[in-house]
């Protein structure tokens, strides 16, 4: 894993790097000693080829953000640099760029990167980056363009809470299964990947739900495959009564 990651990002030819080490149910790596493991690794790899490497640990056993599916974790991420956004995407973001920014040598304070997503400088630098990719296309066939519309999902369906309470889990694995049998990823390489497919969360654990309330709303260009999105679901979602050890543990 090591050597795949890290062939490419030091074959780009960049001089510092930051690596985001996801760890939980939803990350490939499920435990924090497999995680640190990796990043050591990546980091020494990078550091011997004469690339500053830093690396994060970063928790994936909840969903970041309130997306998964790849046009709607780039409509979330355009929302970061435009000055909102979901504010765990926001923090992580702010965390990413502080190590960035110190280690190509510019270190700067946590004030200076939340002002430069809140004033629109992070958006120009995006915009300027993307003009710079003069020809090249996007998967779905069309000319990079930063003010061209993300397709959208033709089919959509909704997934309500069954009770009132507070949601307490809401785990990555489950809603990224989902994602992928909705068809944002692939079982094989050569299968096709729909640009519309995933899942967008309503709430996060810690939220007080009522009854019918939508959780989920699951996207897809073939809605047959909306029953085994939600088999991928069951019991990865908890609602616990309010009040009870199980709610108070997610509110903390």
């Amino acid at each position: 894993i090591a050597s795949s990651i890290m062939s490419k990002k030091i074959a780009e030819g960049t001089g510092a790097l930051v690596l985001d080490v996801k760890v939980g149910s939803g990350a490939f790596m499920k435990e924090i000693g497999q995680a640190r493991e990796l990043a050591s690794t990546m980091v020494a790899l990078g550091t011997d080829a004469g690339v500053t490497t830093r690396a994060l640990l970063t928790d994936m056993s909840t969903p970041l953000g309130l997306t998964a599916g790849n046009a709607l974790e780039v409509a979330e991420s355009l929302e970061v640099l435009a000055g909102g956004g979901p504010a765990d995407v926001v923090d992580l973001t702010v965390a990413l760029a502080l190590e960035m920014c110190a280690a190509a040598g510019r270190p700067v304070g946590e004030d200076e990167v939340r002002a430069a997503l809140a004033d629109g400088r992070a958006m120009d630098i995006w915009r300027d980056m993307i003009s710079r990719q003069g020809e090249l296309l996007t998967p779905w066939g069309e000319r990079l363009d930063p003010d061209a519309p993300l397709p959208q999902a033709p089919e959509t369906e909704t997934v309500t809470a069954p009770a009132d309470g507070v949601l307490t889990t809401l785990d990555a694995l489950a809603v990224g299964v989902a994602a992928w049998r909705l068809g944002a990823g692939r079982a094989r390489k050569e299968d096709p990947v729909q640009a519309v497919a995933g899942v967008t969360m309503h709430a996060k654990p810690g939220d007080p739900v009522r009854a019918s309330q939508p959780l989920l709303t699951l996207h897809t260009a073939t809605p047959e495959r909306f029953a085994r999105a939600r088999e991928a679901l069951a019991g990865g979602i908890v609602i616990s009564e309010a009040g009870s050890p199980e709610a108070a543990d997610a509110v903390a």
